[in-house]
C-alpha cells in the first residue's frame, strides 16, 4: 500500500455526482439533506410532467418509461447514503441518515397515491398500442399497474392520508431497530486475562482475540489479554470450541441479551412494526401482511408459506427428534451424566462439534489454511469465468480519508488508475463479457469493524441494461460481510462456512451484474422474493465439488489442494445434524409468518419470549435453561419496512428450488460452458422479465421436484 495526501475535489451536489466510480470521500453527512432534497424536487418536477399530460395524447414512453427514468437519480444518490450507514456508520451520518428518511418514504408513498398520475397511467394502459406491446414493455405495464393498485392508488382520500403516515413511520421505526442491533452488539466485550480459561479455542480464534485486545489498548506482549465480541468470528468459535462452559454460557447470555434491554430495547418497536404492517394490509384490502407482501411471489399467499414450512417441518421432525436426543447421548457418555439430561442452549454447538470430531475425525479448522481468502476470490472469479463466459479483473483502489485528505492506495499490475472506496480493506472489480463489453463492476468489503452493520449482504449501488441503442449500460454493486480477518503473522483465513457466504452473496452480485433486461426494474435480483436466493444458494453448491474447490482451495502456504481423506470427511460430514440445521431455518420462517399472521397484536399484550415459544412448538428442542428469542435482534424482519417480513421462508423454497437445479450441473458437469451458459441465459440475464416459474421450466424443461432438497440433505 502506498499513502498519500489527496486534495479533495468541490463538494458541490456530491451524492448526484452522475460518475459511475463513487467520490466516496466527498459524500459527506452534511451534504445529505441538500443533495436529496434536491433529487426529491427534481423527481417530483418528472413525476408532475407526467401527470400534467393530457391522457389522449400521453404514450408508453412519455407515461411508463417515463416513470421508470423519474426517480432513478434519487434512488441512487439514496442508495449511497443508505450504504454508507451499514459500512461506516458514525454519530453525524445518523443523525443526517435519519432527519432525511421520512422524506424520501414519504416521497416514494406519495408516487402510486397520487391520482393525476394514476389516472394518466390508467388511461395509457387501455390504449390499444399498449394492449399490443409484448416482452419486457408489456411486463413493466402490468407489473407498474400492480404496484400501484397494491400501494394504495385506488384507496379515497383519507385511507391514502394514513398509509402516507404509517409507511413514513415504518421506516422511521425500522430504522431505529437497525441501530438498537448495531449499538447493543458493539457494547459488549469481554476481556480474559488468564489463557488457561481459553483451553479448546483453535489458533485462529486466539491470535484473533489477542490482536483485538491489542488494538483496544489492553494487555501488553509481556502481559497478553484476550478481547472478545459479539461479532460472529469472535463469538463463534467460543461456542462451538471453549473447553469452559462458563465462558461460553457468558457470551451466549450476552448474545442472548442483543437489542433487548435499555436503551437498546427493541421490543416495543416490534410490537408497533407488526401493528403498522397489520394496519397499512388492511387499508389496502388485504386480510394481514402476509398476504399483501406474497400476493406476487410465487408462494401467492400467508397460508401457502405455512402451508411449505409445516409440510418441510412433518418430513423432518423425526431426523431432528433423533439428532438431539443422539446429542445428549453423547455428552452423558463423555461425563458420566443422564443421557436424557437436557443440554444448556450454550452446550449444544460445543457438544455437536465434539460429535461430529469423533464420528467423523474431521474438525472444521482443518480446512482453514486451505481457504485464504485472495485464494478464494481468485477461484470464485475462475469458476465464473468458465461457467459463465466472462472475466473479472482486479482494479487498483484508493482509499481517502474524509477529514484529513490522507490516502490510502492498493496497486494492481497494470492498472495506474485507482478507483476510489469507503474503507481501506474495500476492494474492486470490472465484469467483462466475453467480446470486453462492459457489464458491471463491483466492490467487495469483507472483514468486520465497529462501525459495520453484522451478517453479509449484496447490494446494487446502480442498475444498467441494453441501451436500446445496441450499447450497453453497466451495472454497479457490491458484496459485504464480516469474516474472519488477517492477523499478523497469516492472511485471512476462512471456515468453510465462510467461504458458501461469499460464494452465496457472489451469487446474488451475479445475477445482478449479468442482468440484460432492457428495463431497469426488471432487471437482476428485482425478482419475487421467493426467488432471489436461488442464484445465492446455488452458488454454494461448487463449494462441496473437487472439481470446483481444486480451483480455489491450496494451502496458503504450500498451495497444496485439500487431502483426499480430508476431503473425504468433509462430504462425510455435510449432512450432519441436518435435521438440526434445516428446522432452525424453518423454525424462523414459522416464527415470521405466525408473528404476521395470528399474533400481530399478542406481542403488545404479552410476553415476547412466552409468546414465541408458543408459537415454535414441536419446531424448538427443550433446553435446560430455556434461550431467549433471537427476535429483539432479527434484522431480516424488522430493519426495513418490508425486508424479509414474511418472506425468511423463502430461504428453504429457494433452496428447494436450486438443489433441483444443480442437478442439472451434476449431470451434464459441474463445469460445463453449456450449462453454466443456459444458465446464465434462462435465469441469471432474465431478472423478472418474464414469471419465476416458467424461468426456472425454461432451465430445467421440467417443474420443480420439491424433494430435492430433502435428498441432498439426506432427510430422505
Amino acid at each position: 500500500m502506498r499513502r498519500d495526501v489527496f486534495k479533495p475535489m468541490s463538494d458541490t451536489n456530491p451524492f448526484l455526482d452522475p460518475a459511475f466510480h463513487v467520490p466516496w470521500s466527498r459524500l459527506r453527512p452534511q451534504h445529505i439533506d441538500r443533495d436529496i432534497s434536491q433529487a426529491i424536487d427534481e423527481a417530483q418536477a418528472r413525476i408532475d410532467a407526467i401527470s400534467e399530460q393530457n391522457p389522449d395524447q400521453a404514450t408508453f414512453e412519455s407515461t411508463f418509461l417515463a416513470l421508470e427514468n423519474a426517480t432513478e437519480d434519487l434512488g441512487r444518490a439514496w442508495s449511497y447514503a443508505d450504504h454508507l450507514t451499514s459500512v461506516c456508520e458514525n454519530t453525524t451520518l445518523r443523525e443526517a441518515y435519519n432527519a432525511m428518511l421520512p422524506k424520501v418514504s414519504e416521497f416514494y408513498t406519495r408516487i402510486p397515491l397520487n391520482e393525476k398520475l394514476w389516472s394518466v397511467l390508467k388511461a395509457v394502459a387501455e390504449k390499444p398500442e399498449t394492449l399490443t406491446l409484448e416482452g419486457t414493455y408489456a411486463r413493466l405495464v402490468e407489473e407498474t399497474k400492480q404496484d400501484f393498485e397494491e400501494s394504495g392508488a385506488d384507496l379515497p382520500p383519507e385511507p391514502k392520508k394514513e398509509l402516507e403516515a404509517i409507511n413514513r413511520e415504518l421506516s422511521q421505526i425500522t430504522q431505529k431497530f437497525s441501530e438498537n442491533v448495531l449499538d447493543s452488539t458493539n457494547a459488549w466485550e469481554l476481556i480474559i486475562e488468564d489463557e488457561s480459561k481459553l483451553a479448546g479455542l483453535p489458533e485462529s480464534a486466539l491470535t484473533m482475540a489477542h490482536e483485538d485486545a491489542h488494538a483496544k489498548g489492553h494487555g501488553t506482549d509481556e502481559a497478553p489479554k484476550w478481547r472478545f465480541n459479539l461479532h460472529a468470528p469472535s463469538m463463534m468459535p467460543v461456542l462451538r470450541y471453549a473447553e469452559s462452559d462458563a465462558l461460553r454460557r457468558d457470551v451466549w447470555i450476552a448474545s442472548s441479551k442483543t437489542a433487548s434491554q435499555e436503551p437498546h430495547d427493541n421490543s416495543p418497536l416490534i410490537a408497533k412494526i407488526l401493528q403498522l404492517r397489520q394496519k397499512k394490509a388492511e387499508l389496502l384490502g388485504r386480510k394481514d401482511f402476509a398476504d399483501l407482501t406474497l400476493a406476487r411471489r410465487m408462494a401467492k399467499s400467508g397460508a401457502n408459506a405455512l402451508g411449505f414450512v409445516g409440510s418441510l417441518h412433518d418430513k423432518v421432525e423425526k431426523a431432528f427428534q433423533e439428532e438431539h436426543q443422539t446429542l445428549r447421548a453423547f455428552k452423558a457418555s463423555k461425563t458420566g451424566g443422564d443421557a436424557n439430561e437436557l443440554l444448556e442452549p450454550w452446550e449444544f454447538g460445543f457438544w455437536a462439534e465434539k460429535r461430529r470430531q469423533e464420528a467423523f475425525a474431521f474438525d472444521e479448522e482443518e480446512l482453514r489454511p486451505y481457504f485464504p481468502i485472495h485464494h478464494v476470490i481468485d477461484g470464485l472469479f475462475s469458476l465464473t469465468e468458465r461457467l459463465f463466459g466472462i472475466k473479472i479483473t482486479n482494479r487498483s483502489t484508493i482509499y481517502i480519508d474524509p477529514e484529513s485528505g490522507e490516502s490510502t492506495r492498493t496497486e494492481e499490475p497494470g492498472d495506474n488508475d485507482p478507483v476510489e472506496v469507503w474503507h481501506p480493506e474495500v476492494r474492486f472489480y470490472d465484469l467483462l463479457d466475453a467480446d470486453d463489453t462492459h457489464l458491471g463492476s463491483f466492490y467487495a468489503d469483507w472483514f468486520p469493524r465497529e462501525s459495520k452493520r453484522s451478517g453479509a449482504w449484496m447490494n446494487s449501488l446502480r442498475t444498467g441494461g441494453p441501451d436500446g441503442s445496441g450499447g450497453f449500460t453497466p451495472h454497479l454493486g457490491l458484496m459485504a460481510g464480516n469474516l474472519s480477518k488477517p492477523t499478523k503473522e497469516k492472511p485471512a483465513l476462512m471456515t468453510h462456512r465462510d467461504v458458501e457466504t461469499i460464494f452465496h452473496e457472489f451469487g446474488h452480485l451475479i445475477h445482478h451484474l449479468l442482468g440484460h433486461v432492457d428495463v431497469r426494474s426488471l432487471n437482476g435480483t428485482n425478482v419475487a422474493w421467493d426467488f432471489v436466493e436461488l442464484p445465492s444458494q446455488i452458488m454454494e453448491n461448487w463449494c462441496w465439488e473437487r472439481e470446483a474447490l481444486d480451483l480455489f482451495a491450496r494451502h496458503y502456504e504450500t498451495d497444496a489442494t485439500i487431502p483426499d481423506d480430508l476431503f473425504k470427511k468433509m462430504i462425510d460430514a455435510r449432512n450432519y445434524m441436518q435435521g438440526c440445521a434445516t428446522m432452525r431455518q424453518l423454525s424462523l420462517g414459522k416464527m415470521d409468518l405466525e408473528l404476521h399472521i395470528n399474533h400481530v397484536n399478542d406481542a403488545s399484550d404479552q410476553d415476547l419470549d412466552e409468546l414465541i415459544d408458543k408459537i415454535l412448538q414441536g419446531y424448538v428442542a427443550p433446553y435446560k435453561t430455556k434461550p431467549r428469542s433471537i427476535i429483539r435482534q432479527f434484522s431480516h424482519l424488522f430493519s426495513g419496512p418490508v425486508g424479509y417480513a414474511c418472506g425468511y421462508y423463502s430461504y428453504k423454497w429457494a433452496e428447494a428450488l436450486e438443489a433441483d437445479a444443480f442437478t442439472r450441473f451434476k449431470a451434464e458437469g459441474i463445469l460445463s460452458r453449456d450449462t453454466g451458459f443456459a444458465y446464465r441465459k434462462t435465469i441469471l440475464e432474465k431478472g423478472n422479465s418474464e414469471p419465476p416459474e416458467k424461468l426456472f421450466h425454461d432451465f430445467m424443461g421440467r417443474d420443480p421436484d420439491s424433494d430435492a432438497l430433502l435428498r441432498r440433505a439426506g432427510l430422505l
